[in-house]
């Protein structure tokens, strides 16, 4: 699991490295791809869903599970994110992270900088035992506290031999019905989805990618964690995020 974590985050490292204006997502994919390559590494969404890129990147609009295309190109000030999972030798990493790429036009860098720190806000609160609905109301009170939504229709998961496995459902609000708690010694990918207005997303025409309806502007942020009795080990923080 460690060496996992670490090859999904440098290539998620890298591919925000290597994003530049006039290049398209089907470009930054290919890269993300022959990085994994090169760490002897396999895509998981093509491995256990069979999706038709080896990294999710997603623009602007879209939300999440973008997949790359030639007829998206990367311009400066978009809001991007990258979602890169994979499978190392039987065990799996999961790490993502969103951007502007260059100068910010729109001023969605506060709405970034709120994803990543109530990311780690919530990793602070995870210890075996925790109830998983206390976690994602902290994620729910931190948005709302600087002015923004959760999306309460996608959400975190356990990871392992699999890139979902229980549990299945980590919610960034409190769920009141979700009585589960974490379990010291189990990895899982938290994930949080802060958006500027919406509180759903929807599947698009092409069947993968999410959308807002009403074209909020969502970030995302996700880590790898194994759960203990005091603070989670991050599993993909070599990514520097």
């Amino acid at each position: 699991m460690q060496e996992a974590g670490r090859v999904v985050a440098l290539t998620l490292r890298q591919m925000i490295d290597y994003a530049r204006p006039g290049m398209t997502t089907r470009e930054l994919d290919e890269y993300g791809r022959e990085l994994l390559s090169t760490y002897g590494a396999t895509s998981a969404p093509q491995r256990d869903y069979d999706f038709p890129g080896a990294t999710c990147i997603s623009l602007n609009h879209e939300v999440c599970h973008g997949i790359p295309s030639e007829n998206k190109v990367l311009q400066e000030g978009d809001l991007i994110n990258i979602d890169v999972s994979a499978e190392l030798h039987g065990y799996y990493g999961d790490n993502g992270c969103s951007f502007i790429l260059g100068h910010d036009h729109r001023g969605l860098q506060p709405l970034v900088d709120a994803s990543r720190q109530i990311l780690y806000e919530a990793i602070r609160h995870i210890r075996g035992g925790v109830r998983i609905a206390e976690v994602g109301g902290i994620m729910e009170r931190e948005a709302l506290r600087r002015g923004y939504q959760v999306i309460r229709n996608i959400c975190g998961h356990g990871i392992g031999r699999r890139l979902h496995e229980d549990p299945r459902e980590i919610p960034c609000f409190r769920d009141r019905d979700n009585r589960e708690r974490f379990r010291k010694n189990s990895v899982i990918a938290l994930e949080t989805f802060i958006s500027t207005k919406a509180r759903y997303v929807h599947e698009s025409d092409d069947g993968w990618t999410l959308v807002t309806n009403d074209r909020s502007y969502v970030c995302q942020h996700e880590h790898t964690l194994i759960v203990t009795d005091d603070l989670p080990i991050i599993l993909t923080r070599e990514n520097g995020i």
